[in-house]
């Protein structure tokens, strides 16, 4: 579960909802909505690139590769609720599905840009996320991700970004122990001459 609808949003992203209901009854809905967030892997493709042409112009292929599996979860999600009643709702005795589908250019976590890997030839970070031809470049957000997966990418990032930010620290000559050492704490109300000993 994630969020809650509201009638602006219903409005925007699925315009024709207001032919289906006049536009003060979208606030109902939304109202009375449980709302749930369903996700599945786009896998990557060779075909699915950003390019930039001489002009300066950028150019997107995408061709999506998970439209069944959504349509199965999808299904498969529809087929849980109603096993656990919701077709037969005490006071509807019927169930409304309304799937709000995040096109491409809603997308929220680009992912992929910057392949990494060992040859320079077919990937342009090596395993430490620096780019192979610029010594003092790194890449360290989800650019380097092979695809973005079924799930928020944060954590993952984050976690790359400690692992990198050590690495460029090995680099300089500090200590991994200089890196991680927390600051120290101190009593509420006492300054930091009185404990130190």
């Amino acid at each position: 579960m994630l969020g809650k609808s509201n009638a602006g949003a219903m409005r925007g992203e699925e315009p024709h909802l207001t032919k289906l209901a006049p536009n003060w009854s979208l606030e109902d809905v939304a109202r009375h909505a449980v709302d749930f967030w369903l996700t599945t892997e786009d896998l990557p493709r060779p075909g699915n690139r950003i390019t930039i042409d001489g002009d300066g112009a950028i150019h997107l292929a995408y061709t999506a590769t998970n439209d069944t599996e959504a349509a199965d979860l999808y299904g498969e999600f529809r087929k849980i609720l109603n096993h656990v009643g919701l077709a037969n709702h005490h006071v509807l005795h019927k169930n409304f599905y309304m799937g709000m589908n995040v096109p491409v250019a809603g997308v929220a976590h680009q992912a992929g840009t910057c392949r990494f890997g060992t040859d320079p030839a077919t990937s342009v970070l090596d395993i430490n996320c620096k780019a192979h031809e610029v010594d003092n470049l790194y890449v360290a957000d989800t650019s380097f991700f092979p695809s973005i997966g079924a799930v928020n990418p944060a954590l993952t990032a984050i976690a790359n970004g400690i692992r990198v930010g050590e690495h460029i620290a090995e680099r300089l000559g500090a200590s991994t122990a200089e890196v991680r050492a927390p600051a120290p704490r101190m009593a509420p109300g006492h300054s930091a001459s009185a404990i130190i000993r």
